[in-house]
């Protein structure tokens, strides 16, 4: 071909294959007539062949023109979905949304995403799940759109919204003393290894983290690391160890292990969505919309 068929080309055959008629066609697509005629031509050149046999009484589709309408109207079907996904992406309400987040935040992650799948319920929600320095890696690299992360540290390429703020708590073994009461102090842990995910999961996490221990001049010494909260509560369960942990980690604890409140001022343990600076694209803009109502 010489040229390309264009949108209005099908629209035109369509129109004069339904009508069989050039003038009502022509009424029909609010053309003149003889420019209905002209495209029609054109269109017949660029296929090259006839598509349609006019006498002076009548119009009727050839061989050809009654192979080519069922095509021409799925291919104008598929064009009009297309466009109409295309803008439904443009405007957010369709597209994939990557979504990288923190295991101890996996219930605030849900909240924010059933909402969201309520406003938008075409939009394809992919997760990825890792520690913190994960995270960020995957919304600066843009494997991810939006991260969920806690206690990060600040970077200039990354936006960070605090989502919220919740203390930390001890949990130890069932039979361990302090479970005996509702309130340990940190240093009654210190004899107890430690249970916790490795400082390079996100240094200032950590620090946060153990921070209890720490000021009350606990020397933290990391005895079993495990790169998510499951795994540490059930070896916590299993008496190998006590964790400190934000209370969300706590609300469902499988048998043998006790939460238990920390006594004396404890740091707050703040999550943040994260998002590449500057990224203002409708379904990232859409997600955070839902985060903060």
């Amino acid at each position: 071909m010489d040229r390309a068929i264009e949108f209005r080309h099908l629209r035109y055959f369509l129109a004069v294959a339904e009508e069989l008629h050039f003038g009502r066609a022509a009424q029909r697509l609010h053309i003149a007539q003889p420019a209905l005629s002209q495209q029609i031509r054109q269109l017949e050149k660029i296929v090259g062949v006839e598509l349609f046999r006019r006498t002076s009484r009548s119009v009727r589709l050839t061989e050809a023109g009654e192979a080519f309408q069922p095509r021409a109207r799925d291919l104008l079907g598929r064009l009009a979905a297309d466009l109409d996904e295309a803008g439904r992406v443009g405007r957010g309400e369709a597209g994939r949304l990557d979504v990288a987040f923190i295991t101890s935040a996996t219930t605030i992650v849900s909240e924010r995403l059933r909402a969201f799948s309520r406003r938008r319920p075409d939009v394809q929600v992919k997760l990825h799940d890792g520690f913190t320095v994960d995270v960020l890696a995957a919304v600066r690299r843009g494997t991810a759109d939006v991260g969920i992360v806690r206690d990060p540290e600040e970077r200039d390429d990354i936006d960070l919204s605090p989502l919220t703020t919740e203390r930390f708590v001890a949990i130890v073994p069932a039979e361990h003393p302090a479970a005996r009461g509702d309130r340990v102090e940190a240093t009654a842990l210190a004899a107890d290894p430690l249970i916790l995910f490795p400082r390079s999961a996100g240094a200032h996490a950590f620090d946060v983290n153990t921070r209890p221990l720490r000021d009350a001049g606990v020397d933290v010494h990391v005895a079993q690391e495990f790169s998510n909260w499951h795994t540490i509560v059930t070896f916590v369960a299993a008496g190998l160890g006590v964790s400190i942990a934000p209370y969300s980690v706590t609300t469902l604890l499988p048998a043998g292990v006790r939460r238990v409140e920390l006594d004396g001022p404890t740091p707050q343990s703040q999550i943040f969505m994260a998002t590449r600076r500057g990224d203002d694209r409708p379904l990232v803009r859409a997600f955070i919309a839902v985060s903060e109502s």
